[in-house]
């Protein structure tokens, strides 16, 4: 089983400990590419182009231009998933992980980036941002980041899976966008998290967010392989609704 996620915009990098076995990204020379091009950018065009205050494009500005290759582990290059900060990775708890989780976890989630493509858990990283939505003219064939990956990521999944695994997909919508569903050979199972609120059952993003790490962490701690276990799904008092639920699509209620 492969478990998608979507990275945070919120990064930190204080009091990473340290971590046997850290790893680097597969598409670090597509990073390279895109860092390249990001140097270039004045700090009002990122500003501009991201979507982000000064003080937050100062600071990328400042990231890009310390970027290089080889990454290796310093106070500043660290493994992506205990560097990313937002609701998913406080669901997901991975600095409690033992030894033996840490190294199903790095089987079995890989996080969709904009700028990395594809992180394991392990897999260094300089802190950055770049949404994978993006609007971004990167060359005069790629006019967004979707396009710049292309079928990369999903090849990549393919490649590295085994007959019959599954993907659970807890990524946003803005981040599985970036799997090609046309060539993903595996069958794809995607949980959804509805509060009931005023009546009827709804999605709350900040809640669904930190479920989406909780659920993530529940199939590392429990080694599950096969979809039809994530019925049983019941942390934080979340349940299965049959009834909302489709073959693709399970929701899970509260």
């Amino acid at each position: 089983m492969k478990v998608l996620l979507s990275p945070a915009k919120s990064i930190d990098i204080t009091s990473i400990p340290t971590v046997e076995g850290v790893t680097v990204s597969s598409f670090l020379r597509e990073s390279e590419q895109l860092v390249n091009k990001l140097k270039k950018f004045s700090v009002k065009k990122l500003e501009a182009t991201m979507h982000i205050s000064r003080e937050l494009a100062e600071l990328n500005k400042e990231r890009y231009s310390t970027w290089e290759i080889p990454l290796e582990r310093t106070e500043t290059i660290v493994p992506a998933a205990f560097a990313f900060n937002g609701e998913v990775y406080k669901g997901l708890d991975i600095q409690s992980f033992s030894n033996e989780e840490l190294i199903k976890a790095q089987s079995m989630i890989r996080i969709l980036s904009g700028m990395y493509g594809i992180l394991k858990p392990l897999d260094l990283m300089y802190p950055y941002r770049l949404e994978m939505g993006t609007k971004w003219v990167i060359t005069s064939k790629q006019k967004n980041l979707y396009q710049f990956w292309g079928s990369k990521l999903t090849k990549f999944l393919n490649a590295e899976m085994e007959k019959d695994e599954v993907v659970v997909n807890l990524a946003s919508s803005e981040y599985f966008k970036a799997i090609d569903r046309k060539v993903l050979k595996a069958k794809v199972v995607t949980p959804v998290f509805k509060e009931f609120k005023n009546g009827e059952y709804k999605v709350v993003m900040m809640y669904a967010k930190h479920a989406r790490g909780a659920m993530a962490r529940y199939i590392v701690q429990n080694n599950i392989s096969d979809a039809e276990e994530l019925k049983l799904y019941t942390v934080d008092g979340y349940s299965f609704d049959v009834n909302q639920s489709t073959e693709d699509e399970f929701v899970f209620t509260r």
